[in-house]
């Protein structure tokens, strides 16, 4: 896997602050800590990280509060995924609306830090009543695959294994997803971590 220009900085010795920004996923993500800590032990002293997370929110929600959750901390990187919850059907976000949003984020971010390397993020899938209303979840991924490719950004493609776990050993896949939605460490450290890293050159 190439080198993201995270990595290559790392790997110069130049300090990196990056911002995790996202759903649940994120602010109660398990995956926020272990990245910290893998870069961290790989370049100590290096590596500050920012959980700017928020439950139950969406990519409006990421437009509305981009300024103070990731612009003011003025990062090197930021990971964002909101793909899971724009595909919620309470919250009405169609695919295009939801590629609009992530399209004004990047479009922001690009302006105000234009050294600010973006990593755009699929996420896991999910089964029961939280699959039920995200019926078209994968249509919102798949959105998240063509804009990384559009723009040439980094994707963490986290979709697929999870896919894959669910479709080959239900049983492990409820030990990493209890509640059908939210990965717990066990998860992250079985799929969401080493997929990061390993899609950012750093495994």
């Amino acid at each position: 896997m190439a080198k993201t220009t995270l990595v290559r900085r790392l790997e110069e010795g130049r300090a990196q602050r990056l911002v995790a920004y996202g759903t649940s996923l994120t602010a109660g993500g398990a995956w926020v800590e272990q990245v910290r800590a893998a870069l961290a032990a790989r370049f100590p002293g290096q590596v500050a990280v920012t959980n700017s997370g928020k439950g139950s929110m969406w990519s409006q929600w990421g437009v509305e509060n981009l300024d103070e959750r990731v612009l003011t901390l003025r990062p090197d990187a930021v990971f964002i995924e909101f793909a899971i919850n724009d595909a919620y059907l309470p919250y009405k976000t169609s695919v295009a609306g939801a590629r609009a949003n992530l399209e004004e984020m990047l479009r922001r971010i690009a302006a105000a830090l234009p050294e600010c390397e973006v990593l755009l993020m699929t996420m896991n899938e999910c089964v029961g009543q939280h699959r039920e209303v995200r019926p078209r979840l994968e249509e919102y991924y798949r959105m998240y695959g063509d804009t990384s490719s559009a723009r040439g950004l980094p994707l963490v493609d986290l979709y697929p294994s999870w896919k894959a776990l669910l479709a080959s050993d239900r049983a492990a896949f409820d030990a990493c997803c209890p509640d059908g939605i939210h990965p717990n460490a066990l998860g992250a450290q079985r799929i969401i971590t080493p997929r990061i890293l390993e899609a950012i050159g750093a495994a």
